[in-house]
């Protein structure tokens, strides 16, 4: 560490939720989002970050854990998840560049000690970043299931660059409740923002000064048996030290993965974007011929080398990322010269292919009302909007990089970053008595699933009162089922079976359960 500068000066509070250090600075606006600032060579970013946020940093990393508790109830369990994530990542400081370690380190000496029984603060922080890649791997316990588009030329209302995403990687309701706008003036490589969360110093969304932005989403992959360059650190790499497309490519090639991920470069030089599609073993480009201007990206691939892929192939043929593909096309087809605003609506849409009602919460809509964030980027303009709570149908947040690292330069607390008059209005639909019952539903769906498992008893009229919350939903009626199912209830069962199979269900999987119990059921019922 001597080559690197370890006086950062001490934390001074300025007001409720604001603070400043001689080269950082972090504060909720009033939007609700939080702002930090970090300039500075990779040990000073780690620790100014850290100094910053601790309190967030501390409460993120707790609230991760007990999400990791929940999944994993039995202590016996977890601890033999803990043995397992230390021989998965023993290797893992072989892959991940010098740089971002120290930056890593620095913040790790402002984490919680209580935490050491999975890992020492420094390992347990690389630790964090290598498990969004396995949840990504996991994907088939609904942890991700990304849309993502990029349209420009024809296709957006002044021909401009215009990229749209949802970021659907979901921990857990209170993991998404501190967004995170980080804006980094590096030492050596381009100023850039990223939109995370306490304790993440990798990209899943973001653009640099020079207009390249970067978004992720997950490929179907085998389960990793040893964790390598997290693709978070892959793309973060990308957006501090790539100016275009070719160099974005370029450094995509340097790095080995362990999952596989669908990388959307768009570039404000190239006046395009691309996907690059990484996998452990292989990695492919894809871009859509000069005349489509639209890109669009769900959770499968669609470069040539992955065109034969056995896994790619299953997950076209058992997800709901092509149902996802094909409605966003769908909707900017609809609206064929976007602006910032069309885009966030089309973020937002909870209806299926042809407006069918697949009622909420559904991950075969593009607004699975789950996402941790949604942001809309115009590199040539180098503004991006960042959606504020709920998932992403709260208002939609401005930022004028340019501005915004100019008023950073200060360092004066006072100063807004947001570009307020820009911004784009909340979704109606999240004041509404529906939006109200939904999240009732939730909630009452947890507790149903808790009942199912504790086989304790609900009442008719309760499961009634249920059911209406969020009728359209096939997962209402199959979890009802599922409930009369363990009371030996089959002719309910049965009825509730079928109303679920008669709904847009997500996935051929799921499907096929819905069958498996329908004629078990027609079987004991008789």
């Amino acid at each position: 560490m001597a080559n690197y500068n370890s006086h950062v000066g001490d934390r001074r509070e300025v007001s409720p939720d604001s603070y400043v250090l001689p080269n950082g600075l972090l504060r909720k606006n009033n939007h609700g989002l939080w702002e930090l600032y970090v300039a500075g060579d990779p040990l000073e970013r780690g620790l100014a970050n850290g100094r910053l946020t601790q309190e967030l940093l501390r409460r993120q990393e707790a609230v991760f854990v007990s999400q990791v508790k929940e999944l994993v109830p039995s202590r016996f369990h977890r601890w033999l998840l803990r043995g397992f994530i230390g021989r998965f990542n023993r290797q893992l400081t072989d892959y991940i560049p010098t740089a971002y370690q120290v930056e890593i380190y620095g913040l790790s000496q402002s984490a919680s000690d209580t935490l050491d029984f999975i890992a020492r603060p420094y390992p347990r922080l690389l630790y964090f970043h290598a498990a969004h890649d396995i949840g990504h791997a996991l994907q088939d316990l609904a942890l991700v299931g990304c849309t993502s588009f990029a349209a420009w030329g024809d296709h957006t209302a002044d021909g401009k660059l215009l990229i749209g995403r949802n970021f659907d990687f979901y921990a857990g309701d209170d993991f998404s409740k501190e967004k995170v706008i980080a804006f980094i003036d590096p030492d050596i490589g381009y100023k850039h923002a990223m939109v995370t969360w306490p304790g993440m110093v990798g990209a899943v969304s973001g653009m640099n000064e020079k207009g390249l932005t970067v978004t992720i989403n997950a490929g179907k992959s085998a389960i990793p048996n040893q964790a390598k360059t997290p693709i978070s650190l892959l793309t973060r790499e990308i957006l501090q030290y790539a100016g275009n497309i070719d160099e974005a490519i370029h450094i995509a090639r340097q790095r080995e993965v362990f999952v596989s991920e669908s990388i959307m470069v768009g570039s404000a030089a190239d006046r395009k974007a691309v996907l690059i599609e990484v996998s452990p073993h292989k990695i492919g480009v894809y871009e859509v011929p000069n005349t489509a201007d639209l890109l669009v990206c769900a959770n499968h691939f669609q470069s040539e080398p992955y065109r034969t892929d056995k896994r790619n192939l299953r997950q076209l043929e058992e997800s709901h990322s092509k149902y996802r593909f094909d409605r966003m096309n769908e909707l900017i087809a609809q609206t064929p010269k976007l602006t910032p605003g069309d885009a966030a609506a089309v973020l937002r849409n909870k209806e299926g292919i042809g407006g069918v009602d697949l009622g909420y919460g559904n991950e075969k809509a593009i607004n699975q009302l789950l996402a941790h964030h949604a942001v809309i980027f115009q590199p040539e303009d180098l503004r991006m909007w960042v959606a504020t709570a709920p998932y992403q149908l709260g208002e939609f947040v401005a930022y004028d990089l340019d501005e915004v690292f100019e008023r950073l330069s200060t360092l004066d607390a006072g100063i807004p970053l947001a570009s307020d008059p820009l911004n784009i209005p909340a979704d109606p639909f999240a004041s509404s008595a529906d939006f109200q019952d939904y999240e009732k539903f939730r909630l009452q769906m947890r507790n149903l699933e808790a009942a199912i498992a504790a086989e304790t008893t609900i009442s008719d009229a309760e499961l009634a009162d249920f059911r209406q919350l969020n009728p359209m939903f096939w997962k209402t009626d199959f979890l009802i089922g599922e409930y009369y199912r363990g009371k030996s209830r089959y002719v309910d069962a049965l009825r509730h079976y079928r109303l679920a199979a008669a709904k847009e269900v997500t996935t051929k999987v799921d499907s096929a359960l819905i069958q498996k119990r329908i004629r078990k059921c027609e079987r004991l019922s008789k």
